[in-house]
């Protein structure tokens, strides 16, 4: 999952053959370390965190890592993504919305048993609001921020400067201030926060106590979590180079879980002895992106893009050239649909159908379009800009880590020439292709996004302000990766940012998504399934998020770490009629009701929107559907 690639994405996916040191497998019980009585829950994938500082991070692996070690304020449920208490046990607003109070849970600890107080909480939205570098991965949840003040130990007041809908939905993960206040804005770049001989200090259900890159990354459950320690011990994520030698240890039962797999690894699993497939729904995407014009956020030019690509007549031609159902059929195996705009169809009262004007697959209209545009063909039969200039050469870059990728951009490539566009393809690392797109050096290349429940994220990779920027004279990547910039698409946003009703801000979504659509910054290729598959003879108690088809893991939030468990003799004996092939974990503190602790109308209004629709894993980049 792309995560959303800002500054450096490390995807070392190196092949760990063997089971980690110091674990065996125990038929019946799942993964077990040396000790009989300690619980290993071990899950499979094929992206590795690029850091472990959720300040730097960008890959889907990374956030899953930083949200099992540091909570947030709120969190979402489950079971319908409803706002619901983390942190904070309760919340309130002033009646003309532009106060809002805190109130923290009592008796909160750091795993190093340092109190977690609401000074950690301001530390932490301060650090972001005062900082660049920080506000790279959470800059826009602090936007609409004018204050934030710890006024006790247990409450902490927010002002902002006009009623804003995403007050529920700060997704910032509270970091101790007594370990990261000596970390000053120039040491925070580099600072990799890898676990000391003790582990890394959280308050999320697991800590990190070890990481070898390529290899695994090793939590351990925190016995003094608020929510109750997690009914496993130990948790390991495990970096195989390709999905077959993964589910070739899913079968071995060498681990628990495989995640983000591609239709031919998934298919071959269904009949797999003491293994359950799961297709699940999610919000995730893949795009090829365009160059529009590569700038900094003042606006400075920036890059190597073809001229050609910012003019928004040949995107939009080039847009008939792709056939996205034939991507679905055979890159995702049809477990997909064909793309259209950037927020899924998931999110119904947000998505945005272009119905009769979409972009459907007519190479012929695309040429037509081309010509009528001055985008003649040459001698050699590749067009050329008005005039007989510059020729559309093209380069087109892909990932390296993703058979998927490789697979879009083979197709992509042929399409294209087919209409007179002369294709440069080329599979770079996850790594290098965030350095060039942040540098602006490509023409289109393919990623993807996993959009959050609440779109404000989204939007914002969109807007001027997330173009790349300069810091101590190097050039550093922001969410911006096509570098559309529309000032009354910033208008729209800043719009929507204060719009408390439902209704009214997803028209104001729909039209923000009309723009982008028009403008062909992106060709959203394909929405995806996220193929999940587990040893379901030896664990129970996952919960998808949404119910009852939605992911087992890569969630928004972790319900399903905390809850996950071996299967007893009881389990075995229970029919199997949920879909998932485990029987559904007993309700947690995950899904307590946050309505009932909201003042006034305003609020009520908020979590009808944070209901509607469903996501999984933050708004990151995921390595989607390697098919092998």
């Amino acid at each position: 999952m792309r995560g959303r690639r800002v500054v450096v994405a490390v995807a070392a996916l190196l092949l760990a053959a063997a089971a980690l040191p110091g674990t065996a497998v125990t038929a019946g019980a799942g993964t077990r370390a040396a000790s009989a009585d300690k619980v290993t829950f071990t899950v499979g994938v094929t992206q590795d965190v690029d850091s472990l500082n959720p300040f730097t991070g960008i890959v889907s692996a990374a956030y899953e890592i930083y949200q099992l070690q540091y909570e947030t304020l709120t969190d979402y449920a489950a079971k319908d993504f409803a706002a619901t208490p983390a942190l904070a046990e309760s919340w309130d607003t002033s009646a003309d919305g532009l106060t809002w109070t805190y109130h923290l849970r009592d008796g909160l600890t750091w795993s190093d048993g340092e109190p977690l107080t609401a000074n950690d909480i301001a530390y932490t939205f301060n650090r972001v609001r005062n900082g660049k570098y920080e506000q790279t991965n959470f800059g826009n949840y602090v936007s609409a921020l004018t204050s934030v003040e710890a006024t006790d130990d247990r409450t902490v007041v927010m002002t902002v400067k006009k009623p804003t809908p995403i007050m529920l939905h700060l997704y910032v993960y509270i970091l101790p201030e007594h370990i990261w206040k000596d970390i000053d804005e120039k040491q925070v770049k580099s600072f990799a926060n890898e676990p000391g001989p003790e582990g890394t200090v959280g308050s999320g259900p697991f800590t990190v106590v070890e990481h070898k890159k390529g290899q695994f990354i090793r939590l351990e459950a925190n016995k003094s979590y608020y929510r109750g320690a997690p009914k496993i011990d130990e948790l390991v994520f495990r970096v195989f180079q390709n999905q077959d030698s993964l589910a070739q240890a899913l079968r071995r039962g060498e681990i628990d879980f495989a995640d983000s797999l591609g239709a031919n690894v998934f298919d071959s699993l269904k009949d797999a002895e003491g293994v359950k497939t799961f297709p699940a729904t999610y919000s995730g995407f893949d795009e090829i992106a365009f160059n529009t014009g590569a700038a900094l956020d003042d606006g400075t030019p920036i890059g190597d893009g073809h001229p050609a690509l910012k003019d928004v007549k040949l995107r939009q031609a080039l847009s008939y050239a792709i056939d996205t159902q034939t991507l679905v059929d055979r890159v995702l195996g049809g477990y997909g649909d064909p793309g259209s705009s950037f927020i899924p169809p998931l999110y119904k009262a947000l998505h945005y159908d272009p119905g009769a004007t979409a972009y459907t697959f007519d190479p012929e209209k695309a040429k037509t379009l081309l010509d009528e545009a001055g985008y003649k063909e040459g001698p050699d039969g590749i067009r050329t800009m008005p005039g007989g200039g510059k020729k559309l050469t093209f380069r087109l870059l892909g990932r390296s880590s993703s058979q998927t990728s490789q697979q879009s951009v083979q197709f992509v490539s042929g399409w294209l020439e087919d209409v007179g566009i002369e294709v440069k393809p080329k599979i770079v690392s996850e790594d290098a292709l965030t350095e060039i797109i942040g540098e602006g050096n490509f023409d289109l290349f393919e990623w993807g996004w996993v959009v959050e429940p609440d779109p404000n994220y989204q939007l914002s990779t969109f807007t001027c302000a997330n173009r790349s920027y300069k810091d101590g004279g190097s050039v550093y990547a922001n969410l911006s990766d096509s570098f559309y910039c529309d000032k009354q698409y910033d208008a729209l946003y800043t719009q929507q940012g204060e719009q408390i009703d439902p209704a009214q801000r997803a028209e104001t979504v729909k039209q923000m998504q009309t723009m982008v659509y028009d403008s062909a910054a992106y060709i959203i290729t394909f929405y995806y399934d996220n193929l999940e598959a587990y040893r379901s003879d030896r664990f129970t108690g996952f919960q998808p998020q949404p119910d009852p088809d939605g992911s087992l893991l890569f969630q928004y939030g972790t319900a399903s770490y905390q809850n996950v468990r071996p299967v007893t003799a009881e389990d075995a004996a229970v029919d199997d009629t949920s879909g998932t092939g485990a029987q559904p974990a007993a309700s947690s503190a995950d899904d307590e009701g946050g309505s009932g602790l909201l003042v006034g109308g305003l609020v009520v209004g908020l979590l009808v929107l944070a209901g509607a629709g469903f996501a999984v894993a933050r708004s990151r980049r995921r390595p989607q559907h390697d098919v092998e």
